[in-house]
């Protein structure tokens, strides 16, 4: 008879208290983030953090890379009737910052995100960090970029850019 034996692996530490912890060793700025920021700045653009993390654990990723003064709103997709992938969450920034989702767009990492900015009727670029491109693809992102340095990306705010001043 074969025997297994089963280790659980657990910490007595909560789990907020554990989160910040690993957001201070490992959580980095994409790179790019600062020329977004301050193209996205430069231009005027209403701004806000759609998530459907918990408000801390939002709040402190927010405030680690230095975007608390950044972001005009922070929406929290648990405090909406319905989170992400359903647009309740985006509509509600949209409303929210009185911005029509023709004059708006979304950078998102996750495919319910993705869904979600699609359905709110925003184009969305897909960030390529943890799932495939293809998936981001087929779940509805005009592109899909690795980073904020991305050609993609500038080529498309070149063309926003265009677009504004015309």
């Amino acid at each position: 008879m074969e025997r297994y034996v089963i280790r659980i692996l657990y910490t007595t530490m909560p789990f907020e208290k554990c989160f910040k912890r690993i957001a201070s060793e490992q959580l980095k700025p994409l790179n790019g983030l600062e020329e977004v920021y301050k193209w996205i700045e430069d231009h005027g653009l209403k701004r806000a953090a759609v998530t459907n993390a918990p408000r801390p654990n939002a709040e402190l990723i927010i405030s680690m890379l230095g975007l608390s003064d950044f972001f005009e709103l922070l929406i929290i997709g648990s405090e909406c009737e319905r989170a992400k992938p359903f647009p309740d969450p985006y509509l509600k920034a949209l409303q929210e910052l009185g911005v029509s989702p023709k004059h708006a767009f979304v950078f998102e990492d996750s495919i319910s995100g993705i869904k979600a900015g699609v359905a709110a009727g925003m184009p969305v670029v897909g960030l390529g960090l943890r799932n495939p491109e293809k998936l981001l693809s087929e779940a509805g992102a005009t592109f899909v970029i690795k980073d904020f340095n991305d050609s993609k990306l500038w080529t498309a705010l070149e063309e926003l850019e265009t677009e504004i001043h015309a």
